[in-house]
């Protein structure tokens, strides 16, 4: 991103002033919209603090899919660690 002649803000509305990809755009941010609600909800389960939650929330709004993927991958190799 830093060396690409377009800013992410201009082809951010390069995808929405045609309805073909503003309808893509729209259905990834409703998804990223339940996403957000799916790990803020699974924090408060697992008695994570909002720190935890921030960077990927952060990560989702800007990014769409790498907060959730990366909340995940995270996630599960809490998941498969063994207490001691």
């Amino acid at each position: 991103m830093s060396i690409a002649e377009q800013s992410l803000l201009s082809f951010g509305y390069q995808l929405i002033s045609s309805p073909d990809t503003a309808q893509v755009v729209i259905d990834l941010y409703i998804m990223a919209f339940l996403a957000l609600i799916w790990m803020y909800q699974d924090c408060k389960v697992n008695n994570k603090s909002i720190g935890y939650f921030i960077p990927f929330a952060l990560l989702t709004l800007v990014f769409v899919s790498i907060g959730p993927l990366l909340y995940l991958s995270l996630k599960g190799n809490l998941a498969t660690k063994t207490p001691t």
